[in-house]
């Protein structure tokens, strides 16, 4: 039987958050980066929440001291992991009224240099991270919290979905905990032929190991979105359990 861990070794999570840019996190990024690494991670995103959600950082900052704020929990990340030996690429959680998308493949350079964002609609943030070379996933298109108003979706203005949130399905996690969410999103993305990541959408160094995990070691987050967009040989999990690139379950030895 096919051990897919042998032949997909290369593990990354792709939402992960700091105390120093989510007000919802309770670790730094040199804690989430030592745990990621202890925990056998090749890599990890930086995906802090922006103006838009439940950032740490005071909106009423300049752009300039809000972007530079804003990047330190993946600095402190990155610092660390070069230490270490953990790949650390950056990315975002952009918020839209509780509807949120990760972003993937730009740096803070680039945000720094586009202020725009800050008011940008769904549909112009889509055409401004394109036109960077970047990538937009619906993060947890149908997770229901008090907090979301409504499941809104964009299948026209995102690359593709966020099939699989550890939170979700493994059965150590302690918040928004219903399978279903991610029975739901990978039926959506079929349907709408796009793409699917899979993450933790971790808040803590207590990991719940999800994620996507590639057949090579990528090179960065440039490299994370081609592999993405071109739908390269990878898989997603949980932690738990195993998925092809179309959600559809492995059998691991």
């Amino acid at each position: 039987m096919r051990d897919y861990r042998k032949e997909y070794p290369y593990l990354y999570e792709t939402h992960l958050h700091t105390m120093e840019g989510s007000a919802c996190a309770h670790c730094s990024g040199e804690e989430m980066a030592k745990a990621c690494k202890a925990a056998g991670y090749t890599g990890i995103f930086v995906t802090d929440h922006n103006w838009g959600g439940n950032t740490a950082v005071n909106r009423r900052l300049p752009w300039k001291k809000f972007v530079e704020q804003f990047a330190k929990g993946y600095e402190k990340a990155k610092a660390v992991g070069e230490r270490i030996g953990l790949d650390v690429f950056f990315g975002w959680e952009s918020g839209y009224r509780a509807t949120e998308f990760l972003i993937f493949g730009l740096s803070p350079a680039w945000m720094l240099a586009h202020p725009e964002l800050w008011d940008a609609s769904i549909e112009e943030q889509f055409a401004l991270v394109h036109a960077g070379g970047g990538l937009v996933i619906h993060a947890h298109p149908f997770r229901e919290e008090y907090y979301i108003p409504q499941i809104r979706l964009f299948p026209a203005h995102v690359d593709g979905v966020e099939g699989i949130n550890a939170t979700h399905s493994n059965s150590r996690s302690l918040s928004h905990n219903d399978r279903t969410f991610d029975d739901r999103a990978v039926a959506y993305a079929r349907e709408h032929g796009l793409v699917m990541t899979a993450g933790s959408d971790i808040h803590t160094t207590r990991l719940l190991g999800g994620g996507m995990a590639f057949r090579r070691k990528l090179k960065d987050g440039e490299d994370f979105v081609s592999a993405v967009r071109n739908q390269e040989d990878y898989i997603l999990t949980n932690g738990e359990d195993w998925f092809d690139s179309r959600g559809e379950r492995l059998f691991i030895v």
